[in-house]
């Protein structure tokens, strides 16, 4: 199944409003209501990289009418996948040839939640397993994606428009921007790195002590291909597992004799939860005094992935305050500000131990906002365009310098 940013951003309904602390139900209430989204869209690559290898794409996603995964060709029309196997058989070839360096080429995309792969120098390889796709996983030596050139944009197009990002949430690599068109004629980009970001990044992960550098990876002619998100570098054992400790522990041992406010919804601030660490859990309150969620002390790699000890269900309740701990713990505020979201940025990665990740790609991009992990878009810091009534998405593939 997709996984990263679809789980959450891409979500419909109320779950994009639960993400985003309401900040799309605005957004959508401005669009037309009669203002029907077509069936397609048409989607602009542009390749911008400097590179001389041929370019390959992919959408793949679930189609939302029907809830089948599938692929879309390059006009547009949804392909289910055939079934899979155990273990895991060929999935068809779904690439699509990109454009050649300097050029454009325009596809059109349907209503899917998904995934717009690209590939410089070689197709990508995908299989089908019983339970549906298996999606790269560069972290695994072994994946045969580990040695290509590759990146992924997220989008969902449905009725009440497009929304379409940027993430670096799994890896930082192959740069690109992304776009959407508005009915007025107007734009609306997200993703760019400042000129020289992309080695900027790099250069900063590797002058980073405490083990940042090894979460780069290298073919074996030594180009670089990406650098792994804290997540795994975890799970490798590129960054030690008790990295995070000695914030966590005072974060609770803080938060044992003070409480932690949580505000989880930007346009309903009446609703607050109030946390307190007691026997070991975080225990958060209403303003009734009935307690709603717990959580227990979380380990690195519950805190980098938001997930097991930070898991976000989408709900009203327990997601939204997990989302919200889970930002102030990579931004390292929980210490600084009892009141979370802490929305202001010059408070962010203050910590000599912070998720360094996160802090170095946000301070090369253009507009200083990016999907450094699962839930930036907590406090609005996203590399996010969205519209109600889109025209035409656009993905630009940027150079690598």
């Amino acid at each position: 199944m997709l996984r990263t940013l679809t789980r959450k951003v891409m979500a419909m309904g109320l779950g994009i409003a639960t993400a985003l602390g309401g900040s799309l139900l605005a957004t959508g209430a401005s669009s037309p209501a009669h203002a029907a989204v077509p069936d397609t869209i048409p989607m602009t690559i542009t390749n911008n990289s400097g590179r001389g290898e041929p370019v390959y794409l992919y959408n793949l996603g679930t189609e939302l009418s029907t809830g089948r995964q599938g692929w879309a060709d390059a006009g547009g029309t949804f392909h289910p996948w055939p079934a899979g196997g155990n273990p895991p058989t060929p999935a068809p070839d779904a690439s699509i040839p990109g454009p050649a360096a300097g050029q454009t080429r325009t596809i059109r995309v349907p209503k899917l939640s998904g995934r717009i792969y690209f590939s410089y120098g070689q197709k990508m390889v995908f299989r089908l397993t019983t339970g549906g796709l298996v999606q790269p996983a560069v972290q695994n030596p072994t994946d045969p994606n580990r040695n290509i050139l590759f990146n992924w944009s997220e989008y969902t197009l449905n009725q009440d428009g497009l929304w379409l990002n940027s993430t670096q949430v799994d890896m930082f690599s192959a740069p690109y921007t992304v776009g959407v068109q508005r009915a007025d004629g107007g734009t609306a980009t997200a993703g760019r790195l400042r000129p020289g970001g992309y080695t900027g990044v790099l250069n900063a992960l590797r002058a980073q002590p405490g083990g940042w550098a090894n979460l780069i990876q290298t073919r074996p002619d030594g180009t670089v291909l990406r650098a792994l998100s804290p997540l795994y570098g975890v799970e490798t054992g590129a960054l030690p597992a008790t990295i995070l400790d000695d914030y966590i522990n005072r974060v609770w041992q803080k938060y044992s004799g003070s409480t932690l406010t949580v505000t989880p919804f930007g346009d309903r601030p009446d609703i607050k939860y109030s946390g307190r660490v007691s026997g070991g859990v975080l225990h958060f309150t209403n303003s009734s005094g009935a307690v709603v969620t717990s959580f227990h002390k979380p380990d690195a790699s519950s805190v980098f992935g938001c997930h097991r000890l930070l898991d976000a269900p989408n709900d009203q309740v327990r997601g939204p305050i997990s989302r919200t701990l889970c930002a102030g713990f990579h931004r390292t505020t929980l210490l600084t500000n009892p009141n979370q979201p802490d929305s202001g940025a010059a408070g962010f990665y203050r910590e000599p131990v912070t998720d360094h990740y996160s802090r170095i790609i946000h301070a090369h991009m253009a507009d200083g906002k990016a999907y450094g992990f699962a839930f930036d878009d907590v406090g609005h810091h996203e590399s996010l365009v969205h519209d109600g009534n889109p025209r035409q998405a656009s993905v630009t593939l940027d150079p690598l310098n």
